[in-house]
């Protein structure tokens, strides 16, 4: 038998996939692993789709994307997120993962660098591998309020370092960086000659705090800094259209005819029904997202609340919809092997922090899309700490 390409023997598994899995496997689980909206879909949302299927609209759509949905891209990043683009710079994907892995492969040769936030979403470690890059990971560590350490990131370059990834707001962390800090990164990214690859994925769910674009904050500098910056977005959390697979990256000029040629090559294009349903979602009523952002905040302020009256160590969320909680008192050293076990013995599903790096030893993710009784039964279901709340 002929082998496989050597590289697929360095692609991890995920972590939390194997706890989903497991948990599917078993009865009265109480799911707060994956990040799954729990809200309804806009219904006008889903009668465009329909009407799509209804109407035999299922033909080849132009690679980049239907004109309308790109049209509708171009309008709302500029309204929401205060960037200036062109229609040839939107490119519809198949989800935001998609549009990482196409914007990693056109980024890195094998054996190239890239740093990726530790901890940080799963994806972005098993894409750099798929490519034949190398990872390298940049902690985030709780005593500088998971902010990255400018001094730390300069450290990890190397002569092979081609990409930067920023995640904010982050999954896992929920936590979004400032202005200061990302102008700290992109003045980092341009010190090295980096690409930056910005996930944004959940941009629309912050709390109390601005979310910035890096390419929105890239453009205020000039074309040096804008021309650097690629930016990954997606309809699966702000629509609850995880299934839909609908998301875009937005590039520098120029890139159109290599994309053109890179899609093809993947995906050819996204289904036209999903499309038509995400124009849809953009130019309609943007009431159902309000609601869902009004949901995800009511739930963390009811979690942090009881993870603070429990004395339970945890990250105070500023954006997405996600807990980071500190069990470390209670996993000794191996938190993958404590969840499963927690898993099985209390029926309660989270994302062993380790999955997402290195850092996140000791952590983890719960999901605050859910319904609040599960959350709270959730984290009541968490064992005690030793005494008092830890530091």
């Amino acid at each position: 038998m002929p082998r496989l390409a050597a590289h697929t023997d360095t692609v991890p598994p995920s972590g939390i996939r194997r706890l989903f899995e497991l948990a599917h496997s078993l009865e009265n689980v109480v799911y707060l692993v994956v990040g799954e909206p729990d809200v309804a879909v806009d219904p006008a949302v889903l009668a465009e789709a329909a009407v799509a299927w209804q109407a035999d609209d299922t033909a080849y759509t132009p690679n980049g994307g239907i004109t309308e949905l790109r049209e509708a891209i171009v309008d709302t990043v500029r309204e929401h997120n205060g960037i200036t683009t062109e229609l040839e710079r939107v490119w519809v994907t198949a989800g935001a993962t998609q549009g990482l892995y196409l914007a990693m492969s056109i980024l890195l040769d094998p054996g190239d660098e890239v740093l990726v936030p530790d901890p940080g979403y799963t994806t972005f470690t098993m894409n750099a591998h798929l490519v034949s890059a190398v990872p390298v990971p940049y902690p985030l560590r709780p005593a500088a309020g998971f902010a990255p350490d400018l001094d730390e990131l300069d450290r990890l370059v190397t002569p092979k370092t081609r990409v930067l990834i920023v995640n904010s707001p982050s999954n896992p962390l929920g936590a979004v960086f400032d202005r200061e800090t990302l102008g700290a990164l992109l003045d980092f990214a341009e010190r090295h000659d980096l690409w930056v690859i910005s996930d944004e994925v959940y941009e629309r769910f912050t709390y109390g705090v601005e979310h910035v674009s890096l390419a929105a904050l890239a453009a205020e500098r000039g074309d040096a800094a804008e021309n650097r910056v690629l930016t990954v977005f997606s309809a699966s959390k702000t629509y609850a259209l995880t299934g839909g697979r609908v998301g875009w990256l937005l590039t520098p000029p120029g890139f159109a005819p290599l994309l053109r040629a890179a899609q093809e090559a993947m995906v050819s294009c996204v289904n036209t029904p999903a499309q038509r349903a995400v124009v849809t979602a953009l130019r309609g009523s943007q009431q159902h997202v309000a609601d869902a952002a009004r949901h995800y905040r009511e739930n963390l302020d009811a979690a942090v609340a009881l993870l603070t009256e429990r004395g339970i160590a945890h990250l105070e969320p500023t954006g997405a919809f996600y807990l980071w909680v500190d069990v470390s008192y209670a996993t000794g050293g191996d938190v993958a092997e404590w969840a499963e076990r927690f898993l099985i013995e209390q029926r309660v599903a989270v994302a062993p922090g380790s999955a997402f790096g290195r850092t996140g030893e000791g952590w983890i993710r719960l999901c605050a899309a859910a319904s609040t009784d599960d959350l709270l039964e959730g984290i009541r279901r968490l064992p005690a700490p030793p005494a008092g709340p830890q530091a």
